[in-house]
């Protein structure tokens, strides 16, 4: 887990914040909690087994309270680290979202809220967000181009709205079923975008329900038409406009984002490297000097003598 605190000004000149420092930013302190919120995620998978429960029940129990307890020292040793201004851990989002998660668990439940208490222990497993500095990566990168995919999804709307209400035009005598009201409409073009089956409503349309039944009932259409122009040209159409533009339009945007969000943590580092570097030239300096002062002691104290 990294820790949120500056690695290179001190928080406190404590000797406990040092120390809570020093655990969190340790390596194996880091890996050892990524595994602990993996064994979180396993218990509470074992718990939908009835088998499981029934024969290792109590011993889940009681693995997940030490779980929580563990979880709990770890955020205590986090905050610690932070010294006198321990409100500057929930500055940082994520330690906020840790924090929450394990306030969660410490809440007392009864048999009543069972199911809610195995909910917040699924929660738990999120925490490999903030485990994994990658995932973090991602997770700022979707959020970034949040406002560019809500233009993506307007645009999705109309499409969806235009090509719906020219298919229940079209179709609505042949395939009531799939065609009949813009909301199947609708619905019978989120099929087709996903690309699931989305050929036996063509079929159906290119000759006639009462050759190619529909899948859905009633089958066959009050009005069965074959339009095998009309049907090629407007599934083909919304096929390449939706998903093989709309649709990488998304993928486009988000890979957009994490490329500007790696390049932004590649100037971060940078710019921390550039930090550390002036401090360490600063020090150099300071040594320097000290040693230069160091001498010339040294020869008063001879000339004195």
């Amino acid at each position: 887990m990294p820790d949120r605190a500056p690695k290179h000004t001190p928080i406190d000149p404590g000797p406990l914040a040092a120390f809570c420092r020093t655990v969190t930013q340790d390596r194996r302190f880091r890996h050892a909690v990524t595994g602990l919120i993996v064994l979180a995620a396993l218990a509470v998978g074992l718990e939908t087994y009835p088998a499981i429960t029934e024969r290792v029940g109590p011993a889940l129990d009681r693995m997940d309270r030490v779980i929580i307890a563990l979880f709990t020292l770890e955020i205590v040793l986090r905050i610690g680290a932070y010294g006198r201004t321990p409100w500057r851990f929930f500055r940082d989002p994520w330690n906020l979202f840790d924090f929450v998660i394990v306030a969660l668990c410490l809440m007392p439940a009864d048999s009543q809220s069972a199911a809610a208490l195995r909910l917040v222990r699924v929660v738990r497993a999120l925490r490999l967000l903030t485990a994994i500095p990658q995932l973090q990566l991602i997770i700022g990168a979707l959020l970034r181009s949040l406002s560019s995919i809500g233009y993506i999804g307007l645009l999705l709307f109309l499409l969806f709205y235009i090509y719906a209400v020219i298919g229940t035009a079209l179709f609505a005598g042949n395939d009531p079923a799939n065609f009949g009201s813009l909301h199947q409409a609708a619905l019978s073009l989120f099929r087709t975008i996903t690309l699931e089956d989305w050929t036996d409503l063509m079929y159906s349309q290119i000759h006639g329900t009462d050759v190619y039944p529909s899948q859905v009932e009633p089958g066959i259409g009050p009005h069965p038409q074959a339009m095998p122009i009309g049907a090629v040209l407007y599934f083909g159409s919304f096929v390449l406009i939706g998903t093989m533009i709309v649709l990488n339009l998304f993928i486009g945007v988000v890979i957009n984002s994490l490329t500007e969000a790696q390049r932004q943590q590649a100037a971060d580092a940078l710019r921390e490297a550039g930090q550390q570097a002036d401090l360490e030239g600063q020090l150099a300096d300071i040594q320097h000097e000290l040693s230069r002062l160091t001498d010339r002691l040294s020869e008063l104290r001879q000339r004195l003598e």
